[in-house]
């Protein structure tokens, strides 16, 4: 291919968001960073037999005002499904999730960059409870660390995941947009939004097309990047290697990449799933989540103005 061939991104930007709750999702294990490991457990995150799920109304009215603040529709009825994926920090070995029935669907966020405002569409907002931590031990010259051990007082916080359009079609504009959720998510309460601490944390899919191709390329997904100067970068990387397995006649790979901070390059984890990777199916143990319009209203009046607003 030729080195003339003008190339545009195109990038969508999943955002994951620790709600602040008190208790965790499913259970009433506290939310709690930073405590001793293993101290904020119960027999739902160890998913011993005969523990079931019981869903954290608090939870709901945070992830609600999430998608009023993104100007989403309000699911009346939406739908928890097991997601299947061996989690080493899960131990039940499923994810409870939303998939084809969330909470909030059809969203938009205005950004500005350059003085320009641009929207960027939000296809929708599910809720689902996190994963635990790994913690990697040892050291091995050739595999790196020998062992890992776990800590699951995460497991089972309740988060949010906004997923956006694939509107965007820059670095600059990527990181703008995941300021612009992070100023509002934190704004009404609903997340403290410290990426340190993985409060907030962004998947980058970025892919590349020939400008005036309305085709989208093949994409990767760069996953948990935690900071804004990170994303800017992780896509300005990626986006060079994808265009120069292009122009020397290779094809991009969907796959899943780490962004190392100390290399500033990405790196393949794993060949990207789909959809039916994960076998998802309606969670048993939980019955549909209902939002009523006396809900829906109530909580409309809870909103606080937006940050656009104010200004």
């Amino acid at each position: 291919m030729s080195t003339t061939v003008d190339f545009e991104p195109v990038i969508g930007i999943e955002v994951h968001c620790q709600l602040k709750t008190k208790s965790k999702l499913f259970c009433p294990s506290a939310n709690q960073f930073g405590d001793k490991p293993n101290t904020h457990i119960s027999p739902v995150n160890l998913a011993l037999p005969g523990a079931l799920p019981v869903l954290n109304k608090e939870a709901v009215r945070l992830a609600v005002l999430a998608g009023l603040a993104l100007h989403c529709d309000i699911r009346s009825k939406s739908v928890f499904s097991r997601k299947n994926y061996f989690y080493p920090d899960l131990p039940k070995g499923y994810q409870i999730s939303q998939f084809d029935k969330p909470l909030c669907e059809n969203g938009f966020v205005d950004i500005v960059v350059e003085g320009q405002k641009k929207r960027i569409g939000i296809t929708r907002i599910h809720m689902e409870e996190d994963a635990g931590k790994l913690l990697h031990q040892g050291a091995d010259s050739i595999k790196g660390s020998t062992h890992s051990l776990v800590d699951l007082n995460r497991a089972g916080t309740a988060l949010i995941e906004i997923v956006s359009e694939p509107d965007i079609r820059s670095a600059s504009e990527a990181k703008v947009y995941v300021e612009t959720i992070k100023t509002i998510v934190q704004h009404i309460g609903v997340c403290d939004g410290n990426l340190e601490e993985g409060s907030l944390r962004a998947d980058v899919n970025i892919s590349i097309r020939p400008k005036g191709q309305q085709t989208f390329g093949t994409r990767a997904e760069i996953k948990n990047v935690n900071s804004f100067r990170s994303i800017e970068k992780a896509v300005l990387v990626e986006i060079k290697r994808q265009k120069a397995l292009i122009l020397s006649g290779e094809k991009v790979v969907q796959e899943t990449r780490n962004f190392d901070e100390a290399t500033q390059q990405t790196t393949s984890l794993r060949g990207k799933e789909e959809a039916h990777d994960y076998r998802y199916f309606p969670e048993p143990d939980l019955p549909p989540l209902l939002i009523s319009e006396q809900q829906l209203a109530d909580y409309k009046q809870q909103l606080p103005l937006l940050p656009e607003q104010k200004r």
